[in-house]
């Protein structure tokens, strides 16, 4: 259907995938920068992004810039993208200037398959509507694997056996939730959903492997690994949600926390709003892995475009 390399889903990846993805990481993290630096030298990776980004667009950009690549920044405000020039033209247009790989984030769930179909470059999904964010998915599981103590363990089907991770918050429209709640229960973790019936439609049970508790105290009491999601106001036109009442009920506060789940890790994909889905003193504390993912996620993006190049290359063997 597309390049080998490009990473559309989460579900495009099988356990031993994901293992390979993740021992590729550790090895280009111990590997001296210098030396990184030569992995991916004169290539030409294309950043499309339809939508703003400042995480995952700063850590895609200086992954390939680690790895000696040369990027292009194309966005919806600065190109022929605002004239109304189609997402395959646009992709044709990349290929034709030299681009060899494209990191596209889009609000139209399913665009990248369209641009890796079009285009036959590999594609890495940087989050397309509401559908996936499978390098966001990856990046969560790092961050789960080394904050648990689990790096020792083996990526298989009963790695995160035992962990239970409770994602609350606007599920409904969450790339992240979605992506994660399909990855993470194949690696053996419990997954609850948590959150209103109208951030959380019944119809999330079709995810997987999932089990969704509307009351959140009752959920975080169960929890290793707590994630919680932003609350986006744009979303929020025509829902009957009130938000002092969810701030009431699934707010992250340093109480809860302490009372429910003190040794659990917080994780937040971003941006957060202080103040709504989590207090400050939660977000900022030392249960909190916010800054860890940012980490991880550069280190882990810069294996997908290793991933998704040396097959190009035929200089580099990666598995």
């Amino acid at each position: 259907m597309y390049a080998a390399g490009s990473l559309i889903t989460v579900a495009d990846l099988q356990v031993g995938e994901v293992a390979r993805i993740l021992e590729l990481t550790s090895r280009l993290d111990a590997m001296p920068a210098a030396e990184r630096a030569k992995l991916l030298a004169g290539r030409r990776v294309a950043l499309l992004f339809y939508e703003s980004s400042t995480r995952t667009r700063t850590s895609f950009e200086l992954a390939a810039k680690s790895l000696g690549a040369t990027t292009t920044l194309v966005s919806d405000k600065s190109s022929s993208i605002e004239k109304g020039e189609s997402l395959k033209d646009t992709g044709l247009t990349l290929r034709a200037l030299g681009a060899e790989c494209i990191i596209l984030r889009h609000a139209a769930s399913g665009a990248p398959v369209v641009l890796a179909r079009t285009s036959g470059l590999p594609v890495l999904n940087a989050g397309d509507g509401m559908h996936q964010h499978p390098s966001q998915a990856l990046l969560d599981l790092r961050t789960m694997i080394a904050r648990l103590g689990l790096t020792e363990k083996p990526v298989d089907a009963e790695l995160l056996r035992g962990v239970t991770v409770t994602i609350t918050g606007d599920i409904k429209h969450s790339r992240v939730a979605r992506s994660n709640a399909m990855l993470l229960p194949r690696l053996g973790a419990k997954v609850l959903l948590c959150g209103p019936v109208e951030l959380l439609p019944e119809e999330a049970l079709a995810l997987g492997d999932v089990e969704i508790v509307r009351d959140f105290e009752s959920a975080l009491a169960r929890s290793q690994v707590v994630m919680m999601l932003r609350i986006q106001r744009e979303r929020l036109a025509g829902l009957e949600l009130d938000l002092a009442e969810y701030i009431d009920a699934y707010q992250l506060t340093e109480e809860r926390l302490a009372r429910l789940a003190p040794t659990a890790v917080v994780m937040h994909p971003g941006p957060m709003i202080r103040g709504l889905e989590i207090q400050s003193e939660v977000a900022d504390g030392p249960q909190s892995a916010i800054e860890e993912q940012v980490r991880h996620g550069l280190k882990v993006r810069t294996a997908l475009l290793v991933r998704a190049l040396s097959g190009l290359s035929g200089q580099l063997s990666w598995t």
